[in-house]
Order: structure tokens, then sequence, then C-alpha cells
């Protein structure tokens, strides 16, 4: 019973995911692989895999909601499970059962079959002894090596290496498949125990106007089972040198660190040029060397640039195009948001260069990012305040627009932060993720036979879309926790901001009637918006689908107010920890925790503030557009200063005068939920003090998250083991704790005051014990000896509650996570069905004072 509601409350979800995969794209959005690294320079391959099993599902396309079911992997998991040629895998919720069935490569040495699209493969390796190998592998989201998971290559791009010691006997990788039908799998024996490898490096351009020292980054390799600690990268450049330290390296890991670039003669020719690294031991040992290709341009052309993320400490490259006025004062800004595989080069390329301002493209961290949330929504902050330091642009004239998926990122980056912006262009945009992917599903009930069987729907498939999610209060409580993504929530903070649509008449692949929607939507209370369809336009018509010059006049017609001369506003927000200001006014702490929050501001009769799930705000009087020494606060009367800073703070649900609230509460600086632990150049600490099996599994498990962060966010985390951890040495620093109170030794420095408590055989959350070796636990608290840091935990009760932690989903965008969760095992099978506990913490971050949902 719990199984079929499980799948029949998501199945529609489901088949949306698989319809987006079957519809045509076009021109910019068809890059999909063609970056694809085939060449292999970190040794020798050892082993092409040509024969495997494949096993066709249409359940694990699911990865976009918080607790995916995963029937298959669930068996393989921490065991040493095999398979054979037409076993029975499981039943289907239609009874069918589903097989394993063989499969070879086809002449590129690839799996390719339209099984593999969300499928599973089964590869085995005999070996004579152990060794270390490379596990290289493209086209798949994730592997379980003999058990263990590790992060795949969804993208097809060839940059996956993962050391691995392959055991005497059979070893056995389970892959998932993902958005394409294809797989490539191979063992690599490594040169050298410890390598560069030059797939994937993060560049800058060197100017020659600028003496400035430059960060690059390059990933190193080790495959052996030492860590690596006080290694050295020299790189040398046109006679000069710079040594940088590197980063520590645990066992059989892959880390992508920063190193330093000398400046560059003036008179240096511009083009490719040849820097070279040498990786140095702690005895200066040249251990491995490498010559690089990178580009010496002038900073008057496009170009890009990289600079150190405050996220995770990795380098993060931007791309512009600098206005065609040598050295502007006082120009613009214009912040271009990029579409799904476009990256932030093509971007900027797009663009003609402007005579009044700069064109500034960041990259979502990645081609496809996080659609602009999450680590994509930080990384444009980021960009837009590295955009703001060089070019020291009129604030006032500060503009946001983008294609596609940046077209998403225009109409959500817009919402969320609506002061930042004088007016938005949103290109081909689709407002909101989940809105985009339900106009598959209109589509396809508008659809033709003819077309249906085109995109491979059949009439079952299409009554299961129709269908509507049955939702638990469990679900709502998980679902709140995504809210600051739903721009729709957020859109009259527009009313902020001058908007322009751009959309082609004929785009079939964020469908022109989304951009209706919106223009039907802004006019219900907008006054200042352009609506243009590109007459014949499909999704990318010319670099004019988005370097539009009417878009560009109407930038300039717009600059941001200064507050003085703000007489009414509106400001909408899910969280404070995600956006908290709007001018003058600043929403510090909520009643219902990511639930939408509003402030309505008005001079017109006096001075008026009404609010909507506000527990606690800041008022900056002196830049009111009115002197009053009055403010009426929703409906009651305030004699007010006439200068600085007045908080206010609901008690009993009447509002008072209060002090700033401690930054030991819930704030803007701290505010959950559990994703938000993955910020602050944040460290992953692994329990080391547990049985065989819990160390192997915590330290796998935190390379394994590092492995995802560094793919899909080309990121680097450092990994520290609890032993050596020293809470000093990474002060204000957010940790993720891998473990419980029982094996990991950092958990007393850090957790040992925390309302939920986690130890072998149990778990108290708030006073409340849960007993069992099934439950897993995911949760973020504040860091107790720092003002700003939160500690993320990642933790179960036992074996089995290991289990359940397996997945990463928490780095993924769109999914949504509270502040705390409490899941079984189950959840592989049932979904949230199997989540017993989940909710927020009260804005003193106890449990008595928050808020949650039991089952």
């Amino acid at each position: 019973m719990m199984q079929k509601h499980s799948f029949g409350r998501w199945s529609s979800f489901l088949i949306i995911v698989f319809f987006c995969t079957a519809l045509p794209a076009q021109n910019i959005v068809e890059y999909f692989g063609k970056e694809k690294i085939n060449d292999v320079q970190e040794g020798k391959v050892a082993f092409t895999f040509k024969k495997g099993l494949v096993l066709s599902t249409g359940t694990s396309s699911l990865n976009s909601v918080s607790f995916p079911t995963d029937v298959v992997f669930k068996d393989f998991l921490m065991t040493h499970k095999t398979v054979s040629e037409g076993e029975v895998a499981y039943i289907d919720p239609s009874g069918n059962p589903q097989k394993w069935t063989s499969v070879q490569v086809n002449d590129k040495s690839t799996f390719e079959t339209p099984a593999l699209r969300g499928g599973y493969m089964y590869l085995t390796y005999r070996s004579d002894d152990e060794k270390v190998v490379l596990f290289e592998a493209s086209g798949h989201t994730k592997v379980l090596i003999n058990g263990l998971p590790h992060e795949g290559d969804h993208y097809d791009f060839g940059y996956s290496l993962i050391p691995i010691k392959l055991k005497r006997g059979t070893n056995i990788f389970v892959l998932k498949g993902g958005r394409f039908p294809r797989i490539r799998a191979r063992l690599i024996t490594p040169r050298a125990p410890i390598i560069f490898t030059k797939r994937d490096m993060t560049l800058p351009d060197l100017l020659i106007e600028e003496s400035i020292a430059y960060k690059g980054a390059v990933r190193v390799v080790n495959a052996s089972e030492n860590w690596i600690r006080n290694y050295k990268i020299r790189a040398y450049h046109a006679g000069k040198d710079l040594v940088s330290k590197v980063l520590t390296l645990p066992p059989m890991s892959v880390r992508k660190v920063p190193f330093d670039i000398p400046v560059v003669w003036k008179d240096s020719k511009l083009g490719k040029s040849q820097l070279g690294l040498e990786l140095q031991n702690s005895r200066d040992v040249v251990m491995d060397s490498q010559e690089i290709d990178i580009d010496i341009k002038s900073k008057y052309g496009k170009h890009k640039r990289t600079f150190i993320s405050k996220i995770d400490g990795s380098v993060q490259y931007f791309s512009v195009a600098p206005s065609s006025v040598k050295d502007l004062k006082n120009g613009a800004l214009f912040l271009s948001v990029h579409g799904a595989s476009v990256e932030a080069v093509n971007q900027a390329n797009a663009y003609k260069q402007k005579d009044w301002g700069h064109v500034v493209a960041p990259t979502n961290r990645r081609p496809f990012g996080f659609a602009w949330e999450d680590w994509g929504r930080l990384d444009a902050l980021e960009v837009l305040a590295e955009g703001k330091r060089i070019y020291d642009p009129d604030p006032t004239k500060i503009y946001l627009t983008g294609h596609s998926m940046g077209g998403h990122g225009t109409w959500y980056l817009g919402a969320t932060y609506p002061d930042k912006f004088a007016a938005i262009a949103p290109c081909a945009g689709y407002p909101d993720l989940l809105g985009y992917r339900d106009s598959f599903v209109k589509r396809a009930l508008k659809a033709s036979p003819e077309q249906l069987k085109k995109w491979g729907i059949t009439e079952e498939t299409l009554k299961k879309m129709a269908e509507k999610p049955q939702l638990t209060d469990m679900d709502h409580m998980i679902k709140r926790a995504g809210n600051p993504s739903r721009t729709m929530k957020l859109r009259r903070n527009y009313l902020q901001q001058g908007v322009y649509i751009l959309h082609g008449e004929k785009d079939n692949v964020v469908p022109t009637f989304i951009a209706r929607e919106m223009r039907e939507e802004l006019g219900k209370f907008h006054n200042d918006f352009t609506y243009y369809e590109y007459p014949g336009g499909t999704h990318w018509y010319g670099d004019h689908s988005m370097d539009w010059p009417p878009i560009f006049d109407m930038f300039k017609q717009r600059t941001i107010k200064h507050d003085s001369l703000i007489d009414k506003m509106e400001f909408y927000t899910a969280s404070p920890g995600v956006s908290a200001k709007s001018r003058f006014v600043s929403v510090y702490q909520q009643q219902r925790p990511l639930e939408i929050s509003t402030v309505d501001f008005s001079t017109e009769e006096g001075l008026s503030i009404n609010t909507e799930n506000v527990e606690t705000m800041a008022i900056k009087v002196d830049q009111i557009a009115k002197e009053n020494d009055t403010l009426v606060l929703d409906g009651v009367s305030f004699a007010i200063p006439k200068k600085g800073e007045i908080f206010f703070k609901k008690n009993n649900g009447s509002w008072q005068f209060s002090e700033k609230p401690s930054l030991k509460e819930k704030g803007p600086h701290r505010n959950g939920g559990f994703k938000d632990a993955f910020n602050n150049n944040v460290v992953f600490v692994y329990a080391t003090q547990g049985d065989q099996t819990e160390n192997r599994w915590y330290y796998n498990k935190a390379l394994s998250d590092a492995e995802a962060f560094y793919y899909r966010a080309n990121g680097s985390v450092e990994l520290v083991p609890d032993k050596d951890f020293n809470p000093k040495e990474y002060s204000d620093r957010n940790v993720v704790i891998y473990g419980n109170s029982t094996n990991n030794a950092a958990w007393k420095k850090l957790l040992k005051n925390a309302p939920v408590q986690v130890g072998n055989g149990k778990a108290m959350l708030g006073g409340r014990e849960v007993q069992g070796k099934q439950w897993g636990l995911y949760f973020i608290v504040p860091r107790p000896d720092s003002d700003n840091a939160s500690v993320g935990v990642v933790s179960a009760t036992g074996k089995e509650g290991m289990k359940a932690i397996y997945p990463n989903h928490y780095l993924l965008n769109g999914t949504t996570f509270p502040d705390l969760l409490l899941f079984s095992s189950g959840t592989m099978q049932y979904g949230t069905d199997a989540v017993k506990c989940a909710g927020f913490f009260g804005n003193d971050w106890s449990f008595k004072n928050g808020e949650f949902q039991w089952q």
C-alpha cells in the first residue's frame, strides 16, 4: 500500500522529466556532450569495458525530488551483490518484471541504448591482485564501486577520474544513467601516484594593462593511500614564476586546487602563450609538470577573469564584454546570465561592446550549473560584486538580463533582489523551474497523435501525466523549503524595476505561451513593462536573441531611484537568509519559516508599513522619503526618531521596539535550511572513531559529496578527519559533520549542546527519542564558536541509516531541504513516506519553538 501511494503521488513528475528529454532542442541548447575529452594523458588505458548488463527503469529520472526512490541501488549499497542476464531486478507499478539484459559497446567503445536514459548499467572487472587504477566513465549520474557511491559525469564531459583500489577477484560497478542514452567506462593505470590532470582547468586571460597576480586552478590526482600535505605548485611564465601552497588532498582522491599566475609584461604579444606548472613535494622534488595554453589579451577587448569564491575557496571565472569606451567612468553594468550549456565566454561573446557600460557574465559555476538558484544564485552575486569592484559603475545604472535558463535566472534574481537592478530583461525565459516542467505536460495534453508518437508518449503515459500529485502534510513541509525559488510568489517585487520581455514567436524549447502568461500576469499590476515577440523567432535566432538594441534603449531610460524618492514599495521574501533587504527595510526573522513574508511601505497618508509573516524587522528611517515622527505599523502608531536604524519585534502578536537580534539567533547572516551548510568556505569533517565499516562509509560519503560539489559546482572542498579537526584552525567556516556522537570526535567540539543528538542506535530530537539503526538525519545548527558560521550534519544511527543518507540530492538545485530531516532507509523504496520528521528550528534555533511535521 505504501509503495503504491508513493508512486502515485509522484508519477506525473516522473513523466515530466522524461518528456523534457524527448523534446527537440535547437542551437545554443544543443551542446550536450560536445566538450567531451577522449584523450588519456594521465596514464595508459588498462581496460575498456565492452560487455555489460543494462536495466531499463522509469524511476531513475526523479533527480529533482529531495527523496527519490531507488530500489536498484538499495540492493547494491554496501554489499557485493551480483546479477546475471535475465535476472529480475524489480516489479514495476504496473506489475511488469524489469530484467537485466546484455549489451555491448559500439565501434566507439561506448554503450549506447535507449535503456540507459535514466536506467542502470552493471559492469564487472576481475583483477588478479590488488592495484590502484583510475575509473573513468562518462554519461552517468552516479556509480557504486564495490558498494560505495561516487559522483558521475552527468553531462558526458569526460571529466570523471576516480582513484580506486581494485580488490583481488571480481569488482562490481553499477552506474546510474542520466540524460543521455550512452555510457563509456575505462580503467586507467596512472603514470605516477600523484599527478596533474589538465582536464577541466580554470584559467583567466592575462591582461597586458593590469599588473596583478592571477588565480588559476588545476586538478591534482592522488592515486595513493597517503595524504598529500605541504605540496606546492610553481607556475612560471615569460621569465617570472610564483609558488603556491597546495591544499591538502586525502588518499585516493582528486581535488581542484588554486594557484597563482605571474603578471605579464606590458609589451607582451597578444595571443596564445605557454604557462608551465610544476608539482613539488615537501622536499621540493618535482612530482609532475605540465605545459598549459593560456591567452594574453587586452582588458579593452572581451576576456575572462577569475576570483576566489567565498563559498568554498575555489577559483571561479566570469567573462566580460567591456565598454567600447576605454576606461569609461560612471558607466553602466549589465549582469548577463547564460542559458543551459552556454557558459560565460560564449555569453559575453554574443554581445557587441557598448559605449555606455560593461557586460559581465557569470558562469553559474558550470555551463549547466544550478539554473541560477542555490549556488548559482551566489555565483551571480559574487560576480556582480566583482564587476562593481573592477569597473566602479554608476550605482544607479545596474541591469540584469539573460537568455533561456538565463532568462529564468533573470526572472528569479530580479524577483529575489529587486533593489539591485534598475531594470531586467528576460529573453526566452521561464519564471519558475517547476512551472517550466509543468509546461511540457500542457504541451503533451494538446499535442497531436503524430507528435505524441514522435516523442514516445503512449496513451497510458499521457493519462499519468495528467494526474495531480497527491501531497501529504510531510510533503508540504519539505516543499516549503523551496519557496525561495518560487518566483511567482515574489512577482510583485518586479514593481521596483522596469521589465522587458523578449521571446521568439515560435520557440519550442521554452514555449512561447510561458512568456504570454507572464505578459498577462504583469498586466494585472505592473505599469512599466514591455513585451516583444520576435516574428518567426525560434529559441535562438542569432545574437539579437538577447543582444537586442531595444532592451538597452529601455535600460538607458531606467535608473535605480534614490531611497529618498520612494513613496511606495512592496517587498516579498521567502527567507531572510536568501533575501532580507529592499532599500531601507530589512526582514530579520519570520513568524513561519520559509513561508512568504511581505512588507508594504507607503508615505501617501503618513508613514505606514503593513506586514505579513514578519517577526523581526529593521527600518533605516533617515533613508525614507519623508521625514515623519510617527510610523503606523500594521495599524499601530509608533513615535520614531528621524535618524538611525530602528528594530521592531512581535511579542504575543503585537509589535514592540526591540534591540537588533542577537547573532546567535536566526537572521540574514544564518537562517537555514540544510543546504545553507554548504557555503561560507565549508569544510567536511568525517568520522574515524567507529568500526571499520562506519569509518570507511563516512570517509567515502564525505569524499563523494566533495566529488559532487566539484563536478556540479566547479568546487574545491577540504576534507578533514575528526581526530585532526581543530576548531581554531577553521574558525568562522561552515563545517559539515559526517557521522554521529559515537563515531565522530568533532561532535563534542561543535554539537555538544545541539537540539538534536545522534548516536549509534538512537536519536534525540528536542527531548523525543527515536530508536533503531535504520535512521538517517540531515540538519543544520549554528556553529557555537562563531557568529556567522553553521554546522551541517549528515548522520545515521546505524548501518541501515548509513544507506539512507547515501544520496546527495541536497547538492542539486530544485531540491528542497528544511532545517532538519529524519528518515529511514525506506526512502529508497517509498520516498517521503519514509520521512519521520521534517521542519524548521525556531528563531532561537531551538526545537521547542520550531515547526516540525511528524509521521
